[in-house]
Order: C-alpha cells, then sequence, then structure tokens
C-alpha cells in the first residue's frame, strides 16, 4: 500500500512535523512506502474561480492555473491511502492545505457519472496538530471530515494532537497507520442464489402460516 503522507508546516521541528514522521515511521512498520511531502515547499495559488464559477475543474476536472497543483494533483492519484497532518491555526487546517484541498475536490468532486474521484476508497487518517494553545483540534478535525467525505475517501482514523498529549499520541499515529496497512481487505458479501432466497421466503412464510393456524385451533 503506497501511502502519501502531507503535511503543511514550514516549521521543521515542530509539532506538524513530528506527527508526519510517526506517520511516516508507522507506514514503514507495516511494511508500506511511504512519501511525505510538505505543501509549503509548493506554489499553490487559490482557486481564480474561473469563468462563471466553474471552469475546467468542473468540465475536464483538471484545474488551469499554472502552478504545483497538477504535480501534486498526479501525486494524489498514484497514492493507495493517505496521511493528512494540518497544523491548527483559528481552528481550521493551514491556508496551504485548505488552498490546495479547495481545488483537488472541485476537480475530483465534480465527476459524478463520468468518472470516479481518484481517492475514491482509499484509506484516511487526518491529524490536526495543534501546537499552540491547544484550542480548535476538534474543529479542525470536523473540517477535514467534510473533506474526506466530499472526495468520497474512506476514513480510518481522526486523531487530534495538542503539546499536552503530544508523547502519547505520537504512538497513536504510529500504531494507526500500521493496523492502517497491514488490515487485510474485507471480503466481498456472498450473496445466495435466486433458488436459496426463494425457499428462504417461503420457509419463513410458512412458519408464520403454521403460527397463524395453530393460533386459529386455540381459539
Amino acid at each position: 500500500m503506497k501511502v502519501l503522507v502531507v503535511t503543511s508546516s514550514p516549521n521543521a521541528e515542530g509539532l506538524t512535523a513530528a506527527c508526519g514522521e510517526a506517520a511516516r515511521q508507522g507506514t514503514v512498520d507495516g511494511r508500506s512506502p511511504a512519501r511525505v511531502i510538505n505543501l509549503n515547499d509548493f506554489r499553490i495559488d487559490r482557486c481564480a474561480v474561473c469563468g462563471d464559477g466553474w471552469g475546467t475543474c468542473k468540465t475536464k476536472h483538471m484545474c488551469c492555473l499554472e502552478d504545483d497543483f497538477a504535480k501534486l494533483h498526479e501525486m494524489f492519484e498514484q497514492a493507495e491511502a493517505f496521511v493528512w497532518v494540518a497544523p491548527v491555526y483559528f481552528g481550521m487546517p493551514s491556508e496551504p492545505m485548505s488552498a490546495f484541498i479547495d481545488r483537488l475536490r472541485r476537480c475530483e468532486a465534480t465527476k459524478g457519472a463520468q468518472g470516479t474521484s481518484v481517492l475514491l476508497d482509499k484509506p484516511v487518517v487526518c491529524i490536526a496538530a495543534a501546537g499552540g494553545s491547544g484550542n480548535g483540534a476538534v474543529r479542525c478535525l470536523a473540517e477535514m471530515e467534510t473533506w474526506v467525505k466530499q472526495l468520497g475517501a474512506a476514513p480510518f482514523d481522526y486523531i487530534p494532537v495538542t503539546q499536552r498529549t503530544r508523547e502519547y499520541q505520537l504512538e497513536t499515529i504510529h500504531d494507526a497507520l500500521v493496523a492502517m496497512c497491514t488490515r487485510k481487505p474485507e471480503p466481498a458479501p456472498q450473496e445466495l442464489p435466486i433458488s436459496a432466497r426463494k425457499a428462504g421466503r417461503r420457509g419463513r412464510f410458512s412458519r408464520r402460516g403454521r403460527r397463524k393456524k395453530n393460533n386459529n385451533n386455540g381459539k
């Protein structure tokens, strides 16, 4: 399982970076390859709301702005699972991460019957790193949960981290990634043949009929 770990903080020694490293190590310990990227290392412009509000993101499911978005979009398509580590600012994910996801969901959540999102059913661990006061982590995760749903991904875990909870939550992140990478796929439900389903219905009807008959006999 190829895991893409996405962080978004300029502080290479901060809480967000530590969470990203814990996720990377958990992926490796889960015997899966990990790729770690920091969105602050890329040029990501804000959505320009092209044309009448929808540009090529809706018609071609690609963004027409010329920056690093297309490169990142391709990374998301190639990955098989994700970790999103967002530093918390004003109770929300960081501006670079929000800018990228805003454009990604315009390209992917608009596919509808024309295709499926490149994130469809891919597992995601969302982490909110509130390194200052520690406030806003849960609210940040609520916004990230909305992203997961709109992009059609499969939520695996949501983990809030503060400076006070750092020590044990880094272990939680590590263990969550080991669990995600080593999880066995759930077997597809096997549907009974039509003849067996009909026989089952007849059996239920017969039992109800017998109960009704027995009740009538007792009157």
